[in-house]
């Protein structure tokens, strides 16, 4: 009688013991699935941010023709992350200020001279004003291209050139191109530009709009500015994510 049950309890533990050493195994290889896969990963994002990083020292439009056309200034400007594109507010060519009108702007100031346009994460724009700011979520969606994006438009008086800001003189033709570019990024309704309700605007002289694309690891701000310069025909990078991939080929 004892030996019977001391058979059993034997043979109980032992299937206990193989279960555990089964689940362990499970455990185990599946631990080392995941920190494969995290690996891959990890190094798929190196590979692209090297490529990525190579690709923006390679020039486009680097030849232009010479000729006596007048000029049109325009200016690319950076505030160290971010690169807008800055035109006039009025020209000959096209009137900025019929569908970005100074009066959605807090300062309703008509004297600017300049419009800075600038693409972007609507969640970034908007409910991240620092870097102290930002949220997990707004950094997923943005990452991985699941949110909207948006147009920040800025005013100003005066352009002054520095290490962060860039003046580019361009033919009609070329200012054309590039006044395509600009419109074909605004969301629209009825034909008309569709301003984006907020306080959360950086200054007095600054106003959001809905806009077309999605913001993703693959197409950043900086992409949409080299991207409008290709269009200008003005100097870019074959593609870049970042405002130094647009600047470095500014430097002369």
């Amino acid at each position: 009688k004892y030996k019977n049950l001391l058979i059993h309890f034997s043979r109980f533990f032992c299937g206990i013991t193989f279960v555990k050493f089964f689940l362990k195994f499970i455990v185990m290889k599946t631990i080392k699935k995941i920190f494969k896969y995290i690996g891959l990963f990890l190094l798929a994002l190196i590979t692209y941010g090297l490529l990525v990083s190579l690709l923006s020292f390679i020039p486009v439009n680097t030849i232009h023709s010479v000729n006596d056309e007048p000029k049109i200034e325009i200016y690319i400007l950076s505030n160290g992350v971010h690169t807008d594109i800055v035109v006039p507010v009025k020209n000959d060519t096209f009137d900025w200020s019929k569908q970005i009108q100074f009066e959605h702007t807090i300062a309703k100031d008509s004297t600017a001279k300049y419009l800075a346009i600038g693409w972007g994460d609507r969640g970034f724009y908007l409910e991240t004003p620092t870097w102290a700011d930002l949220k997990g979520s707004t950094a997923l969606k943005a990452a991985t291209g699941l949110s909207s994006s948006a147009l920040h438009t800025t005013f100003y008086k005066s352009m002054k050139e520095d290490a962060y800001c860039k003046k580019i003189q361009i033919s009609t033709l070329e200012y054309q191109k590039l006044v395509v570019f600009i419109n074909d990024s605004f969301e629209t309704k009825s034909g008309s530009t569709i301003k984006i309700e907020t306080d959360a605007v950086y200054g007095k002289n600054d106003i959001f709009y809905e806009a077309k694309g999605s913001y993703s690891l693959f197409y950043t701000c900086n992409s949409w500015a080299n991207q409008a310069l290709k269009a200008a025909n003005q100097k870019a990078a074959l593609h870049t994510l970042t405002d130094t991939g647009i600047f470095r080929h500014y430097t002369d």
